[in-house]
């Protein structure tokens, strides 16, 4: 960290927040630091908070909101994420809904003691979920705004801070510059302060550049600057004393750059994300690594760029949007384009060179030769691959609109479609939904059938695992059309298999068989035997939900010989899954345990929390039936935390439901028809009406021993919702409803 120079009165305020308190706890929880742009508000607090760690003794939290940036600023959803990985929670146990992860983030400070800091908020909407509530964290906001709402509903309180005083701005110039030249005139530093307008990241600035030319006299430093500032005089209204000092010192230090380092750093204005890596940089410029990593070290240290971990970089925001001015001012359009064009290849050939590994099946499109000197990007391996889509995911978004903003059409569905193939296994389809349709008008711009119908398909697959099967169906439909209209087979089998997907989470199951046995045939036709294998699994669940345990079992057999020989470890934890679910339907609890602990074996090892949540539930299945009801209610708790956090309800109620089945299974029947009830709720909100049948009977089971009639009440409901449904198992679960009406009326 720099050298933290006075601030007295100001610290001297934040340490009263801790000194202030009241019976061990916070007087006043939320506090915010207020002030101009470049008046060193994050310096102050980040600097107070090393001082007061050890009397904050379970850490810190802090994320830059970016809420002045010329970029899109940061969302609190976005900052819920980063706070609970921070916290210990897995990226794909996150909550996608925001209410949720907010409610997740505030139980687990509830008990903790912790610094949170807020900075480079632009509005209340951005704080308020990323408040602690209750408990003993105190948490730090920073804002050039007032943000008074914050004080009139939480209570906040308001530490504004100005320029520096003039003696403490002339020490933080000597600060800097004492150990390159100890024989400055005071009255020389005491004129470069004010030519500063005393703002802390203007006088940061000029250190540097006085610190790095010590053979120039402050004499011949304030001619430059003041040549600077007649410049901008001349241009500006006058109206901003401090911010067009600032843009004067910007303009000082960036004009005494080599001229690499200043083609870098306007170049680097045209990143479309917050932050970048070293070989982004290297991308934007055509540089080599070792070349781009010299640069950037001048950078960083002429204070014009921030170091933000091992090669990765990001600017304080008024810089970004000076960088952005001088590139468009400076660099031709056409060099503008090429530069953007090369960062964009290296995020696309990056992308396909994770999806090597995180999705192995998946065909890879043809892209256009690389732009950059840079060698081809690799991945040492699966867990390498998914830490860098974790890493860059904030940046994707970014990538897409600025291909499309610039007219890259190419680059922009190239990108998104990539992408979707480079998500984490963790990571939830929400992030990529927000872009995907971009990329599908950037295909549809260029009339790329081919990129239309693979995003078509996408958007369909992830609108059906968020539970939004309307959308879901839209998409497929306008895929399954335009794959035949061009003849696209492949394409064709694929929305072939995803409808009958969207049916079977319908429990549509004819309709569902249908499409996955038309799919196998189209996919076999263009060679395509990995899908193939992978519709003949989804061919054995519609047979097993339909309670064909014969036909469910040739399939299965099928279809995980299939996967084994084409060496697919998902499909293969799927056929194990089903299996499972097959062998304790046929009282084969050995063989169900077995297969069940393969599946949940691989989830783990691809580290995705929707597959272990998921098979979870038949891990709990088993345990019940075998009577290990304690090791059953906690899988079913982690399987319903799991889906909590991935935004599933309908698989939370699921979990609900098991929990209930194992409580009446130890005779405590009135937590059983809580969770039933929980359960049932859900089901009826989500209209799922076969899902809302079965849990209504298994309410009426918990409840009959205290209230028959309410029993009776529910059986009676449930037959409603069984009308549509003709299936062999909803036959059997229609046919013991009606025996159970029978029996209490005897």
């Amino acid at each position: 960290m720099h050298a933290f120079v006075n601030r007295t009165a100001e610290l001297g305020q934040l340490d009263a927040i801790l000194t202030g308190r009241d019976g061990g706890q916070l007087v006043v929880s939320v506090h915010v630091v207020a002030g101009t742009a470049g008046a060193g508000k994050t310096s102050l607090v980040l600097h107070w908070a090393h001082r007061v760690r050890d009397r904050l003794p379970d850490g810190q939290l802090f994320v830059n909101l970016r809420g002045h940036d010329p970029r899109e600023p940061v969302t609190a959803e976005q900052a819920l994420r980063g706070f609970l990985r921070a916290l210990g929670v897995a990226p794909g146990d996150v909550p996608q809904d925001v209410d949720d992860a907010a409610a997740l983030y505030r139980s687990l400070l509830a008990d903790r003691r912790m610094l949170i800091v807020l900075d480079n908020a632009a509005t209340v909407g951005q704080v308020r979920p990323l408040l602690p509530g209750s408990g003993d964290s105190l948490t730090l906001v920073t804002s050039r705004n007032r943000l008074a709402a914050l004080a009139v509903r939480d209570g906040a309180r308001r530490i504004t801070l100005g320029t520096l005083p003039e003696p403490e701005a002339v020490a933080l110039l000597r600060t800097v510059t004492r150990d390159h030249r100890p024989g400055d005139d005071p009255d020389k530093l005491t004129e470069l302060a004010r030519r500063c307008a005393h703002l802390p990241l203007a006088l940061r600035i000029a250190a540097e550049r006085a610190a790095g030319h010590p053979h120039l006299s402050l004499d011949d430093l304030l001619a430059d600057l003041h040549d600077e500032s007649a410049l901008w005089d001349a241009l500006s209204t006058g109206t901003d004393e401090e911010a067009e000092a600032v843009r004067t010192v910007f303009a000082w230090s960036y004009r005494a750059l080599p001229p690499h380092s200043g083609r870098l750093f306007r170049l680097l204005g045209l990143h479309p994300g917050p932050e970048f890596g070293l070989q982004a940089a290297a991308a934007l410029a055509g540089l080599p690594l070792s070349r781009a990593r010299q640069l950037l070290d001048d950078l960083v240290g002429a204070h014009l760029l921030e170091q933000s971990g091992p090669d990765r970089f990001q600017f304080h925001d008024l810089l970004r949007a000076y960088a952005s001015e001088q590139a468009h001012d400076e660099e031709p359009a056409e060099q503008r384009e090429a530069a953007l064009r090369r960062v964009l290849d290296r995020y696309l050939h990056t992308a396909d060179a994770a999806q090597t590994w995180l999705q192995p099946g998946e065909d890879h499109l043809p892209l256009p030769e690389t732009t950059t000197p840079l060698p081809p990007p690799a991945f040492a391996d699966y867990d390498a691959a998914a830490d860098w889509a974790e890493r860059e995911r904030a940046t994707f978004p970014h990538l897409v609109r600025a291909a499309a903003a610039a007219g890259l059409h190419q680059h922009a569905w190239q990108l998104t479609a990539t992408l979707w193939n480079a998500l984490s296994a963790s990571a939830s389809f929400a992030d990529w939904l927000g872009f995907g349709h971009i990329g599908l008008a950037s295909a549809e711009h260029v009339n790329d059938t081919n990129g239309q119908l693979l995003l078509l398909n996408q958007l369909g697959m992830s609108h059906r695992s968020a539970n939004r099967l309307d959308l879901a169906a839209d998409h497929l439909s306008r895929a399954l059309d335009l794959a035949r209209t061009t003849g696209n087979r492949g394409e064709e089998a694929h929305a072939l298999n995803l409808v009958g997907l969207v049916h079977l989470r319908a429990r549509r199951l004819d309709a569902a068989a249908a499409h996955f046995a038309e799919a196998i045939g189209t996919f076999r036709e263009v060679g395509g035997e990995r899908w193939a294998a992978a519709a003949l699994s989804n061919v054995a669940g519609a047979h097993l939900e339909a309670g064909r345990l014969e036909e469910a079992d040739t399939a299965i057999q099928a279809a995980l010989s299939a996967h084994r020989a084409l060496d697919n470890r998902q499909s293969i934890g799927n056929a194990r899954w089903l299996a499972a679910q097959l062998h304790r339907e046929r009282d084969e609890t050995e063989a169900a345990r077995e297969a069940i602990d393969e599946a949940l074996g691989i989830a783990l090892g691809l580290r995705n929390r929707g597959l272990e949540g998921f098979w979870l539930l038949a891990l709990g299945d088993i345990q019940r039936t075998t009577g290990q009801h304690g090791d059953a209610l906690a899988s079913y708790q982690r399987s319903a935390m799991l889906h909590r956090r991935l935004g599933d309800r309908s698989r939370e109620a699921l979990a609900w439901r098991g929990t209930g089945q194992a409580y009446a299974a130890m005779d405590r029947h009135g937590e059983a028809a809580a969770f039933h009830r929980q359960a049932a709720a859900v089901h009826r909100d989500l209209g799922d009406a076969w899902e809302l049948a079965v849990e209504l009977g298994h309410l009426a089971a918990a409840v009959h021993p205290q209230d028959p009639e309410a029993a009776r009440a529910h059986r009676t409901e449930a037959l409603t919702h069984l009308t549509p449904y003709t299936d062999p198992r909803a036959t059997a679960v229609r046919a013991r409803l009606e025996r159970q009406l029978t029996e209490a009326d005897c």
